[in-house]
């Protein structure tokens, strides 16, 4: 691979004039100055550097800096939420309106000429990476620092510079890769480096990986956090490893991997980006990277997250299963979690912070609190996306009334999960529990700490101008579901105000991993191996095997589904868009496999939420006919002022 050694942010630099670009000429490492020769005197300046290397991590628990969160298809907003939602750009992509003037969540680099860097949510990740590589060629220079700290330092950077590396490339696709910083007496048509194509940046970052999780305990990374005081959130070795197992197998997947729908994406040379033949190598080598992570996770003592027995008084099996998919995500620093974002967000809140009061509904009928605003909403076709009790799809169970979805049943008495004696659609009946964890709808019970009893949840009463409904014209679920995963069972309201139990987003954790290895499994061909992984996932969310699932209660079509490939194929999908909902993965999903185009062409469809009696109110109406283009919505545009900067980049096929 030929490697590339330039600046970090090598588009953005040699305008026509100094004075019109300073804070694009700093991206370019220039002799002598202060502020470097500070951050390398000591040890406690040199943290402060690699502090600031960490700096850049996306605000992955922030659905208006994350694109997973609402730029697809699993979340939605009312039409425009800006009076309650600072920066839109996530939402305005699921309506179709990026751009490649002024791209939206632009991680790139500046949207204008006016030198604001990142002024619609992004922030460039190439900057982060040319710290990285400032604090990699410096720190040899701090005299008072330890050689093991030294070398635990070294790594953090080098995975930090390769995630920063990958988060754009699974943005952009081929992106230019970036080793060393270029001195400021670099010639001016050096900086204009062009994309490297995808197996290389692919293969660079899974190098810088292994550079960095070389070594012990003792000499490297640490398996897991043990001064939890200050270091929560730091790079680990199974958070290395995993997210190096979940590059490979986005790189072995269908966008990444034989993709023929990108063979006119070229450099000006010729040289063409993306792999034009399907290689299965991609998928014995993705499956090693997960077997090797899982091994690495289970050593230090990560397992799938299990709410303790007599937690609270009158601990019900439903609570118990409730609680531990819920807290799985929710619950702080769990024994699942791999890697979790500790980045501040708007305001220097908490991470998970606005995340939760988006999410989470009026619950206190007595108590109206403008801060709990429950408009990130659970679309329809994640409703329908959960499996039925009986553990299959509701299209393939035999048993299950798939034709009166959408009618309103009553319910009854003594359910654990719907409120009694009164009428929900019949959607909502019979559903698995993580259904019933993840999501709330009119008629749900919604089980929270504060709750007197586990017997007395709070009650979602949705239609028209009902506590958790519309009332006026902001502060709702346009769709009629709400998000109750990501809410922490600690929220709670009062007439003093609110108080939200924050916790570090899980940009991995341990189900994730397990999954990805399920599917490389049984994309190499041992689908057989894959079963028990899925087994495990599924037996904490309080359903059968598969094999007994699909085979007494599926239709007669269905009953050997995941004896093949193909049909394995399609449960694993599934299941990892169940267990991983509303965690911003299934925009990215969609993506490696390829199945965008026929997902995200469909219409968004919401109950009759004007409406104030069941009749009216469970009433199915279309809110948006999304649109997907193909394949240009794969990848985001590079804005039109980085083609104009280095003449050397070339735009992404569609833009």
């Amino acid at each position: 691979m030929k490697v590339i050694k330039n600046i970090a942010l090598v588009s953005m630099v040699f305008l026509t004039s100094l004075s019109a670009c300073k804070k694009n000429y700093l991206d370019i490492v220039p002799d002598n100055l202060p502020t470097l020769d500070n951050s390398f005197t000591s040890r406690v300046e040199a943290e402060k550097f690699l502090f600031t290397c960490y700096s850049f991590l996306p605000r992955e628990g922030n659905p208006d800096s994350n694109p997973g969160f609402n730029a697809g298809d699993e979340l939605w907003f009312y039409k425009d939420p800006i009076f309650d939602f600072f920066r839109i750009d996530p939402y305005l992509i699921a309506r179709g309106r990026q751009n490649k003037s002024a791209p939206y969540m632009n991680y790139w680099g500046e949207n204008s000429g006016t030198g604001s860097v990142s002024a619609f949510d992004g922030r460039s990740l190439w900057q982060g990476i040319r710290d990285c590589n400032i604090m990699l060629e410096n720190i040899d220079r701090v005299n008072d620092l330890q050689p093991l700290l030294r070398d635990r330092w070294i790594a953090e950077v080098k995975f930090l510079k390769a995630y920063y590396h990958w988060y754009l490339f699974r943005m952009y696709g081929p992106i230019p890769v970036i080793d060393e910083n270029l001195p400021v007496s670099a010639d001016p048509e050096a900086v204009k480096i062009k994309r490297q194509p995808v197996d290389s940046v692919v293969n660079y970052i899974t190098k810088l990986i292994d550079e960095a999780v070389v070594g012990d305990e003792f000499t490297g990374l640490p398996s897991r956090i043990l001064n939890q005081a200050d270091e929560l959130g730091r790079i680990t070795k199974v958070a290395a490893l995993s997210i190096k197992a979940k590059v490979l197998v986005t790189a072995a997947s269908p966008m990444f991997n034989g993709n023929t729908d990108f063979r006119n994406l070229r450099n000006k040379d010729g040289e063409i980006l993306f792999n034009q033949t399907y290689d299965p190598k991609k998928w014995t080598r993705a499956t090693e990277a997960c077997r090797v992570a899982v091994d690495a996770a289970g050593a230090a003592g990560v397992r799938l997250y299990t709410f303790p027995a007599g937690t609270v008084t009158g601990q019900t099996p439903e609570i118990t299963t409730e609680m531990s998919i819920r807290n799985a995500v929710a619950q702080k620093w769990n024994t699942e979690l791999i890697w979790g974002s500790t980045s501040r967000e708007d305001g220097n809140a908490a991470p998970s912070y606005w995340l939760q009061l988006f999410a989470c509904p009026q619950l206190e009928p007595a108590i109206y609190k403008e801060e709990l605003k429950g408009q990130l909403a659970p679309t329809f076709k994640m409703a329908e996306l959960f499996y039925t009790k009986n553990g299959v799809p509701i299209e393939e169970d035999d048993t299950w009334d798939y034709a009166n979805r959408f009618k309103p049943k009553a319910t009854p008495a003594n359910s654990p999960y719907l409120i009694p004696d009164y009428q929900t659609a019949g959607l909502h009946f019979d559903r698995e529990p993580r259904f019933y964890a993840d999501m709330a709808f009119d008629g749900a019970k919604w089980y929270m700490k504060s709750n007197t009893s586990v017997l007395a949840p709070f009650a979602i009463r949705s239609k028209a101008l009902e506590n958790s409904g519309k009332k006026n014209t902001r502060l709702y679920s346009i769709t009629g579901y709400y998000t109750k995963k990501v809410v922490n069972w600690n929220l709670t309201a009062s007439a003093a105000g609110i108080t939200v139990e924050s916790y570090p987003w899980p940009i991995m954790r341990l189900a994730d991993l397990m999954l990805l290895y399920a599917e490389a499994l049984n994309e190499s061909g041992n689908g057989t191996a894959a079963l028990p992984i899925l087994n495990e996932i599924r037996s904490r969310a309080g359903l059968g095997t598969v094999e007994s699932s699909w085979g007494t209660y599926a239709k007669a079509q269905f009953k050997n589904k995941y004896s093949t490939v193909e049909g394995l194929r399609d449960i694993i999908r599934r299941e990892r868009g169940i267990e991983l909902a509303f965690e911003a993965n299934r925009f990215w999903d969609l993506r490696r496999w390829k199945t965008a185009a026929a997902t995200l062409n469909n219409p968004i469809y919401t109950w009759n939420i004007s409406r104030d009696n069941f009749t009216d109110y469970n009433q199915r109406i279309i809110d948006f006919n999304q649109t997907f283009v193909a394949p240009r919505d794969y990848l985001w545009p590079i804005s039109d002022r980085e083609l104009q900067i280095n003449s050397n980049l070339v735009q992404n096929t569609g833009w």
